[in-house]
């Protein structure tokens, strides 16, 4: 319950670590750095997966799957994209087990080594342009525009529960076009699909910007992001969209014929989305009793919990809520009738408010004689008591409140938690105490980012895509600039 929480404002990590366990969304396995998602944790990201599905499809993409082992040497084509994965890759080098001769139980059977090591997929460029090597020969074949639904292993020291695992859940769009103007078309929509997902459904107002060269993904001519800020003054890479250029067609000889006849090299685009999203639906709106989860991505979005002293009481409740319920669920509504004997209506209330619930109903032997029921929302825990009557059409129009509500309470907190900076001493200041995001001037330079990052652990988040032209001195190095980029220290 939320009395276990840790208090969020006392201890930021604890407090998450808490509610993720306690609010049943996940736990750490036996395998080091991987998590078990438990249902709950699944039901959110079926609804992210749901959501962002019809979004894909909508916009002309289709799902496939592509194999989760890499022979090495395809990491070996694409120069910067191996360098940039090296040092995450969980390598498979033999395919059989035997029991020890010496009965000290199963150990690898040394006979049985890979001729060439597989690579447990970090990402699929690389598998999925060999692909599509066979694929395309002409401009008719073009575009493909893929999406894969997948886990992927990035090997990590230093594991969070849905932040950071070594294994996650997530989804990689994969692009051919004919073109580069069609790529960076690509490129752009789908990250203006993910900026449109985080605000209205996540609730979650993000920034689009691109990123600079030490931040690119690996193998990427430029990575478009969605970041956004979380109740502690860091950010979280929300998203990100990678014009590939023409790298990964050249590395795999990936060539078409164009309308002039001419061969020329396939363009590339990439794009991916993880369940790191429920660890943001956390931080960015979770309180100290619980999850505060938006209706339009809460499993459950209505509870209903009767309040009786015997079992003549609850049949009544109960017969009332039949007709309820229903009316709610026609709606498309998911709704809940918690009648369990061994519980408390008290211990309900806080167990749904610990996991976000939008909204709850509740109904006793007086709301019976009287026709009403009293409804409570989880965003401001406000209570009203309204007719029995009025239920079916006053729940919808308040999970909308509701889920603009959480939208503009973290719209207001970033507002207030992002700081124009002009200089050192301020910077350095604001990014220990509160945190959150600085627009500041940068002379353009690696260097100069380099040590901005190493003196105070903050990264360009983004470069925004609109709104920070202006003429001005770099916030470190003093050297002219042309546009403020946005600073913070980041998940």
């Amino acid at each position: 319950m939320a009395k276990f929480l840790t208090n969020r404002d006392e201890n930021y990590a604890q407090w998450y670590n808490d509610l993720v366990i306690k609010a049943e969304l996940g736990e750490n396995s036996a395998v080091r750095g991987c998590m078990v998602i438990k249902p709950y944790g699944y039901a959110i990201w079926e609804n992210i997966q749901r959501e962002l599905d019809k979004m894909f499809k909508a916009t002309g993409h289709v799902n496939a799957y592509f194999p989760l082992f890499i022979p090495k040497s395809f990491f070996s084509r694409e120069a910067s994209h191996v360098e940039g994965f090296a040092k995450e890759c969980a390598v498979v080098t033999h395919y059989r087990l035997k029991n020890d001769e010496n009965g000290k139980g199963i150990v690898v059977d040394p006979s049985a080594k890979l001729e060439e090591e597989l690579i447990i997929r970090p990402t699929s460029e690389t598998i999925i342009w060999n692909s599509y090597k066979n694929w395309i020969q002409s401009y008719r074949d073009l575009p493909i525009l893929i999406n894969q639904w997948a886990n992927v292993v990035r090997w990590e020291m230093r594991t969070r529960l849905f932040l950071r695992t070594t294994e996650f859940l997530w989804q990689e769009g994969h692009t051919a076009h004919a073109t580069r103007e069609e790529a960076v078309e690509e490129t752009e929509r789908m990250i203006n699909v993910y900026a449109d997902f985080a605000e209205n459904f996540m609730a979650m107002p993000v920034i689009k910007g691109y990123k600079s060269e030490n931040e690119r993904f690996a193998g990427a001519l430029d990575t478009y992001t969605i970041e956004a800020l979380m109740q502690d003054g860091k950010a979280l890479q929300a998203g990100t969209s990678h014009f590939l250029g023409q790298n990964f067609a050249k590395a795999f000889d990936v060539q078409f014929t164009d309308r002039a006849g001419k061969l020329d090299y396939v363009w590339a685009t990439s794009w991916g989305l993880s369940t790191r999203m429920i660890g943001a639906l956390i931080m960015a709106h979770a309180d100290n009793h619980g999850l505060v989860l938006p209706p339009r991505l809460a499993p459950l979005q209505v509870v209903i919990i009767p309040i009786y002293k015997n079992t003549d009481q609850l049949g009544k409740i109960t017969e009332k809520v039949k007709n309820i319920k229903t009316d709610l669920e026609k709606l498309g509504l998911s709704v809940k009738y918690d009648d369990r004997e061994n519980n408390t209506p008290g211990w309900k209330f806080a167990d749904y408010e610990l996991k976000g619930v939008p909204v709850r109903i509740a109904i006793g032997p007086r709301d019976l004689e009287n026709n009403t029921a009293e409804i409570a929302r989880r965003d401001t825990l406000r209570k009203e008591t309204i007719p029995l009557k009025d239920i079916a059409t006053h729940i919808p129009p308040l999970l909308d409140s509701i889920q603009e509500g959480i939208y503009m309470k973290a719209l207001q907190f970033r507002t207030e938690n992002t700081f124009h900076v002009d200089k050192w001493d301020e910077f350095l200041e604001i990014i220990d105490n509160p945190g959150g995001f600085i627009m500041a001037h940068w002379d353009g330079t690696s260097e100069t980012e380099g040590k901005i990052k190493e003196e105070t652990k903050a990264t360009i988040r983004c470069i925004p895509f609109e709104g920070t032209e202006e003429d001005g001195r770099c916030v470190y190095s003093g050297r002219p600039s042309k546009r403020r980029v946005l600073f913070a220290r980041s998940y």
